[in-house]
């Protein structure tokens, strides 16, 4: 994960027109490279397991949660503000074929996650997106 990027605040109406790019691992929108979306709304579906749905006023996103992230309550009508790595997924999900027109994904991993933190967990986290994106070049955490 590059934190030098910006973590761009985005509409569910606006991630439809982001674009992967070819020589990094990130995205564009209206050429303003990013691997972090930051985006805000309500619950309106947990399914318990750490996927949960939140609607923006624009459509609804998918939330997939990890970490300690999984540990915490969350209700339906709950607003909240997200800011996690973007991942889109090209292959349709039950849920996403469920409520219908859901098209991108974000992947909520440690904030602050990284090699040079003081603090052993951080980079512990940070080891581990580090090898997931070695194994499977295709997701942005």
């Amino acid at each position: 994960m590059n934190y030098s990027l910006a973590a761009l605040k985005l509409l569910r109406v606006q991630l439809k027109d982001a674009s992967e790019t070819l020589s990094q691992n990130a995205l564009t929108l209206g050429g303003i490279l990013f691997q972090r979306a930051w985006v805000q709304g309500i619950l309106v579906s947990n399914d318990g397991d750490g996927r949960l749905l939140l609607d923006d006023g624009t459509g609804v996103i998918e939330l997939c949660l990890s970490g300690d992230f999984c540990l915490r309550h969350w209700d339906l009508g709950m607003y909240v503000m997200v800011v996690g790595g973007y991942l889109v997924r090209p292959v349709e999900t039950p849920i996403s074929r469920e409520l219908g027109g859901i098209i991108r994904f974000i992947q909520v991993s440690c904030l602050g996650a990284s090699a040079s933190s003081p603090s052993r967990v951080l980079r512990a986290k940070a080891a581990g997106e580090e090898a997931v994106l070695r194994e499977m070049h295709e997701v942005n955490i």
